[in-house]
């Protein structure tokens, strides 16, 4: 990937621009997705990028560490963008926040050199997602969670997250318009964590196919309900095929809770979210 960024000759700066990396969180119900849409869809990048150029007084554009879904969320979503606009951190947090709405918020503002690159210089991203498993579907947080009724084993469901470990071909959790050159991944960490009434599935990998995360859940809730072994996992994985896994999970439960890059960097360092997870999750789980 370093090799790539470095060869697109675009991404270096101009004379007399400079680099700012932010932190971003937002609400993703409203929205579809993060990047730029045709014919009126409102995403998350649009909303950035023309609160970001009224501070700026000229046309920005971001790139980010990772693109999230339609009704995906992000608590720690990274992104960079070039300026020859010459304004104070502050400026880009706090006037950048007037300009925004209220389910999205810069978190922080960080000058950074050309070598920086939100997407391509991240080494690691990590994700949660997390399932609201009770009898009767929540009215809060309705679309911040996703609503299983039926009891869940986690143990079961532990098991299975095992097999997916490490680097593999993760064919069959990758969507059929995914347009990643490779479907290999690496797979650093996929746990399952009982946290009250919810269940967090807290998932790092050096990157993510299209739908990777969502089809994980579908699968470990399939087997989380005993409808499959958690041996069943390693049949899905081995197969390569789509097809033969289970159904997509829904997107409500999905958050983008941390970008890793290299500490050169110095990029601030930001609790793992979503927030509301704090009084159950140990600092264990947190890198």
């Amino acid at each position: 990937m370093t090799t790539q960024f470095e060869a697109d000759s675009s991404e270096f700066l101009a004379a007399g621009q400079q680099r700012i990396a932010l932190g971003i969180a937002y609400n993703g119900r409203h929205y579809h997705g993060w990047q730029r849409q045709p014919h009126g869809h409102i995403s998350v990048q649009e909303r950035l990028e023309d609160a970001l150029s009224l501070v700026a007084n000229e046309p920005i554009k971001v790139m980010c560490a990772g693109r999230t879904d339609a009704g995906v969320h992000a608590s720690a979503q990274v992104v960079h963008f070039d300026t020859v606009a010459q304004r104070p951190l502050r400026a880009w947090t706090h006037g950048g926040n007037m300009n925004l709405p209220d389910d999205v918020a810069i978190q922080w503002a960080h000058p950074v050199d050309e070598k920086f690159h939100a997407r391509f210089s991240a080494t690691a991203r990590q994700y949660r997602y997390v399932i609201y498993n009770h009898p009767m579907r929540p009215a809060l947080m309705d679309k911040e969670v996703t609503w299983n009724f039926r009891p869940l084993n986690i143990s079961k469901m532990q098991q299975a997250a095992a097999y997916l470990l490490g680097t593999h071909d993760f064919s069959s959790f990758r969507a059929a318009a995914c347009q990643a050159n490779s479907p290999i991944r690496t797979m650093h960490h996929l746990n399952v964590i009982g946290a009250g009434d919810y269940i967090v599935l807290d998932v790092r990998a050096n990157a993510f196919l299209h739908h990777m995360i969502r089809n994980l859940a579908g699968l470990l809730m399939k087997i989380g309900a005993g409808e499959a072994p958690p041996e069943w996992a390693m049949e899905v994985l081995m197969a390569k095929d789509r097809r033969v896994s289970a159904a997509t999970a829904k997107p409500y439960g999905l958050y983008f809770v941390n970008a890793e890059y290299d500490d050169s960097f110095g990029l601030p360092k930001m609790p793992i979210g979503p927030h509301f997870l704090s009084p159950w999750m140990n600092p264990q789980t947190n890198t």
